[in-house]
Order: structure tokens, then C-alpha cells, then sequence
């Protein structure tokens, strides 16, 4: 790896690190529901009168579940109507048409679930209501969701002896108000300040300065290619001269892309974008951006269980596991492609990648901070892209993939990061007292039968998504007539896909088409039930450890702080992702590096 990679590593996570603590201390006193702000705490109460909520009254496990479902059910609603009544509806300078029924069905399920996958071209196909509106604000909600699952999980571990883990209703609100709006407001900011846009107007016919001209087969006047007498397509060539430039309230919309781990960009061409991602220094704290309220969530967890050490030890795992992968990818992107490298004919081949792997990459950010954006991306579930994953070299790309498939808990999302590394804990603690004899417990409460039905659920539905909705895909002729690449990197395209969607990250490995009817309904399904058939067993989790007494730490309890835990923590999360997933991979990425030096 080299130095400058290592200087940017190094420098992101001492950043990250200074600014997460005390966002850590003040994320908990949010959870503890000690904080309140002049006004914010007057429009946080006014808002509880608005819908008839008692702020002080507290739910069981299944109370909170039922309205975390009801909620983000009308949310879907929601978001899908407004897609389909699109041309009805105001802020649509462009006019465009009405999003079709299975686009807006995906497209709902995938914002509400923090997934973001997007099937569609955001400039040419959501007016600036639907940006605005629907997109935007199941941004704040679903990560506000996540943050709430992750406070009752940290309840059920704090409390002693009651039947009850909070209230969803205080939680999402307190999320929104205190967290997620004040840090999108600053940082949205701060990037129309480095050139990220925020206007309503139309788009905008600019002049090149230099006129493009290309060649392009010539049609009928209904559409159909028009060919020669030996039956070639007749080509003519195309001067264009002008450029239409997509606008739009952008910066309000990347600042949560980014600090709500989303990743649903305003552009196709999401953070690679000039407009989403104009500079060094923005692409730089939007990487920090996203892997701020993950881990300043690991310290609000050691802070309100009493014990600062357990924050870090989930955090010092997190933090090994994301170095060494991070290293992993950075050292595959510095690298020129071997086929260029055999080809030793002048010096002009191997200059074409002197700095690395730049296929696929924008040339102000490099080889370094693109796939370190790679790895931030899929290390939480952010999913947003300032580079072509598709383009990477095999192994570069099988990283994104391995932290997809890790669970999304090596920092993970807003909140789910955190509750899915803790159910890697439960399962740690468990095995470790298989192996001593005792009764395993973690953080003073005892681990039994419903705890590991549960966990075994919430670490089993993935894998189960990822790989039969890969199987059916592969088998089906709706499925293998999008894949545009052949061989293993068309399977490590469907394979990513459907990683990307179970584990709610959203990126993409592109190269596939999956804006059809078959993929819109198949990842929609993978999304939802990746997001919410986790989210039930773990608050069932948070309610069955809250009912039970918090036990006092004795000469023979397994310490769940020091390094000896961080590293069976570690081999827990690799060896569970090694057993699912190798196979496929085998097939995918692993070939393909392989046949790169069949050649």
C-alpha cells in the first residue's frame, strides 16, 4: 500500500475517531431522553400533542415492533404514491412522467428499508417534489428507525427486571430532531460551500467548448435501426454542441445521503458526480460523513450500559476488520491490470495506469480515495459511489462485496451497524460458553434458548436472501437476460445485486439491467425482508433481556472487554460470512482474478 494511501487511512479515522466520542456522549443522552434544546424541545413536544402521543408512556417489545411496522408501512405508501402521481403534483420543471408501477414499488421499498437502491436515473426520472419529499424524507425516517432499534437493543441490556424497551415514537422523533437534522444542515453547508448545488431551477442548454462529434447508426422514423444491403447498420456522424445540465436542491439531499448511511444519490452517477462531489475535500468528509453516527453509536452503547470498554471492544473489532479489508482493496486499486502489464511493447501501455487502476474512477479523487470510498460505502450501508465498482480489479471488488456479506455490521448503518455487531456478540459469548461450560452471559444478562432462536434468525435471513434470490435469478430467463458481462464477473453482477439489496446497502456492481419488472419485485423483496425480518427478532432480543436481572460480575464471568473478546468477536463475524458466502464468491470475483493470469 502506498504512503499516500496509509496517510489517508490514517488521518480519516484519527478524524473520525475525535469527533465521534463526544458525538457518542450526546447521542446517548438522546437515548436516555436527558436533553432538550429551547424550541426543538418545544416543537418535539408540540409534535407528540399533534399525533396524541404520551412521551412518558413506555412500550413492550411487541408494542414497539407493531408501530416500527405501521410506521414505515404508510411510509412505503407514501413514497409510492407520490412517485406514481408525479406529473399531479408541483416542483416538476421538467415534466416528467409518472415513475412506472413496479420502478415505484422498488424504489419505495428500497428508501423506506435505508437500502437506496436505485434502479432508475434520478435527473431524468424524479421530479424535484419527489426528490424533495418522498426520497429525501425517508432518508431522515429510515435512518431515524435504525437509531431506534439500536436504543432499544442497548435498553434491554441497561435495564434491570421490566417488561418494557422505550417508545418507538419518542425515539424516531429525538433521532430526527436532535441528531439527523442539525448534522444534515451543517454538512449540506459545507458542501454548497465546496460547490454541491441547491436551486430549483430548470435545467440549463450550455455551449461546449469544444463540440463532440461521434458516429451513430441512423433510424427509421419508427426507431428501427436502418441497414445497408448486407444487412450493416448505417452509421453517420453527430456534431453536438451543446450540454444540458441537470439541476436541482441537491445539497440537502447528499448531506443525509451520507450522514443517514442511505446512499441514494440525486444523480445516476451518484457521489462521481461534480455536482454531488465537486472536490478533494468534499469526497474526504463525506467519507467521514458516513461513518460518523456508526460510530459515535458504539460509544452512546458504552456509555449508557455503564461501561465505556464494552463501546470500544465493539468498536476495536469493527475497526480491525474494516483496516484490514480496507488495505485489502487499496492495495488491488494500485495495481495496473496484468494485461497491460504483459503487454511491455512501449512505455505508453503501462503509463495508461502508472497511478493504478483508474478505470471506472474520477480523475480529482485517484485510485487511493476511490477505493477507500468503496470500502466506506459497503463497510456501513450507505451504498453511495463516487467510482465504478464494475471497474475494479477482482479482488478490489470482491471487498465491497465481503463487507456486504459480513451483515452490514463492520460499522454498519445508522443504528443497524451497531445492533447487528451486538447479536454477533450474543452468538461470541454463547459459543465461548460452550467451549468453558458455563452458562454464557453478556453484559450481566444471560444468554438461553430465545435469545439464540432469535439471533440465530437475524444471522440466517440474509445469507438466505442473498444466495436462493441469486439462484433464481441465474435460473430464470428474466434473470440472465440482464446481465451485460459473461462468465463469472455477469455472475458476480447478480450476486452483488442481490448482496447489496438483503444487506440494505444499495450500491451497485453495475453492468446489470435491473430496472425490469422481474428485479424491481425480487430486490424489493430481498430489501424489505433483509430490513425487517432483523429488525423483529432483535427487538425481541431487547425485550427479552430487559426482563431479566442484570447479574454482578464475579470471578468467573468472561470479560467481554479486552482483546481476547475483540478477537473471538472478529473470528465470529469472519468465520459466519466465510461459511455462507465462499462458495459463491469462489465462483464470482475468485475466478475472475484467476483467469486474469490464465491469459
Amino acid at each position: 500500500m502506498s504512503a499516500q494511501s496509509l496517510l489517508l487511512l490514517g488521518i480519516l479515522l484519527s478524524l473520525l475517531f475525535a469527533l465521534a466520542y463526544p458525538l457518542g456522549l450526546y447521542l446517548a443522552k438522546i437515548g436516555e431522553s436527558t436533553t432538550t434544546f429551547g424550541w426543538i424541545s418545544k416543537l418535539e413536544h408540540g409534535l407528540y400533542r399533534l399525533a396524541g402521543i404520551d412521551p412518558n408512556s413506555s412500550m413492550n417489545w411487541k408494542t414497539y415492533a407493531f408501530a416500527l411496522l405501521v410506521f414505515n408501512g404508510i411510509g412505503t405508501l407514501a413514497v409510492y404514491a407520490v412517485q406514481r402521481l408525479q406529473t399531479s403534483l408541483p416542483l416538476n420543471p421538467q415534466a416528467f412522467p409518472n415513475v412506472s408501477p413496479d420502478s415505484a414499488f422498488n424504489t419505495a421499498v428500497s428508501f423506506v428499508s435505508n437500502t437506496n437502491w436505485q434502479g432508475y436515473a434520478g435527473e431524468s426520472t424524479m421530479s424535484y417534489f419527489t426528490q424533495m419529499l418522498a426520497l429525501t424524507g425517508q432518508n431522515f425516517f429510515s435512518a431515524a428507525t435504525g437509531m431506534a432499534v439500536a436504543y432499544a437493543l442497548i435498553r434491554g441490556f441497561a435495564s434491570h427486571s421490566t417488561k418494557t424497551i422505550g417508545n418507538f415514537w419518542v425515539d424516531i422523533t429525538r433521532s430526527t430532531l436532535y441528531v439527523l437534522l442539525p448534522l444534515s444542515t451543517v454538512f449540506a453547508i459545507f458542501l454548497m460551500g465546496q460547490g454541491v448545488i441547491q436551486n430549483f431551477s430548470s435545467y440549463q442548454e450550455v455551449s461546449l467548448l469544444d463540440p463532440v462529434t461521434y458516429s451513430q447508426a441512423k433510424t427509421t422514423a419508427d426507431g428501427q435501426p436502418l441497414k445497408d444491403e448486407k444487412g450493416n447498420p448505417v452509421m453517420e456522424n453527430v456534431t453536438v454542441k451543446t450540454q444540458t445540465l441537470a439541476l436541482g436542491p441537491v445539497a440537502s439531499q447528499e448531506a443525509i445521503k451520507l450522514l443517514g448511511t442511505n446512499g441514494g444519490g440525486f444523480f445516476n452517477a451518484n457521489s462521481a458526480h461534480p455536482f454531488e462531489n465537486p472536490t478533494p475535500l468534499s469526497n474526504f468528509f463525506e467519507m467521514l460523513s458516513i461513518l460518523l453516527i456508526p460510530t459515535a453509536l458504539c460509544f452512546a452503547f458504552g456509555k449508557m450500559v455503564g461501561d465505556m470498554r464494552q463501546g470500544w471492544a465493539i468498536l476495536g473489532a469493527m475497526t480491525l476488520i474494516f483496516v484490514l479489508l480496507s488495505s485489502v482493496v487499496l492495495v488491488a486499486e494500485q495495481q495496473a491490470h496484468p494485461a497491460l502489464q504483459a503487454l511491455n511493447v512501449d512505455q505508453t501501455s503501462s503509463a495508461l495506469q502508472a497511478g493504478g487502476n483508474m478505470e471506472g474512477k474520477e480523475s480529482r479523487f485517484g485510485a487511493s480515495a476511490s477505493a477507500l470510498f468503496a470500502a466506506i460505502t459497503t463497510t456501513t450501508s450507505c451504498g453511495a459511489v463516487n467510482s465504478m465498482h464494475d471497474s475494479f480489479m477482482p479482488l478490489g471488488g470482491m471487498v465491497p462485496l465481503i463487507l456486504m456479506q459480513f451483515g452490514e455490521v463492520v460499522f454498519g448503518g445508522v443504528g443497524s451497524g451497531l445492533y447487528g455487531m451486538l447479536i454477533f456478540a450474543i452468538l461470541a459469548v454463547f459459543i465461548a460458553g460452550l467451549m468453558i461450560g458455563r452458562t454464557p452471559e453478556y453484559l450481566g444478562k444471560k444468554i438461553q434458548a430465545f435469545e439464540m432462536k432469535m439471533t440465530s434468525i437475524v444471522i440466517l435471513v440474509t445469507p438466505v436472501l442473498v444466495l436462493s434470490c441469486t439462484a433464481l435469478a441465474l435460473m430464470s430467463d428474466a434473470g440472465t437476460s440482464s446481465i451485460a458481462n459473461p462468465n463469472a464477473h455477469g455472475f458476480a453482477e447478480i450476486l452483488y445485486a442481490f448482496s447489496s439489496a438483503a444487506n440494505n446497502n444499495g450500491s451497485a456492481f453495475a453492468g446489470l439491467n435491473a430496472n425490469t419488472p422481474f428485479y424491481n419485485s425480487l430486490l424489493a423483496m430481498a430489501m424489505w425482508f433483509g430490513r425487517f425480518a432483523m429488525i423483529i427478532p432483535i427487538l425481541a432480543i431487547a425485550g427479552s433481556l430487559a426482563e431479566k436481572k442484570r447479574l454482578e460480575v464475579t470471578a468467573g464471568t468472561m470479560p467481554t472487554h479486552g482483546v481476547l473478546f475483540i478477537a473471538l468477536l472478529i473470528s465470529v463475524v469472519v468465520l459466519v460470512g466465510v461459511l455462507n458466502y465462499v462458495p459463491a464468491l469462489a465462483l464470482g470475483p475468485i475466478v475472475e482474478h484467476l483467469q486474469l493470469f490464465a491469459r
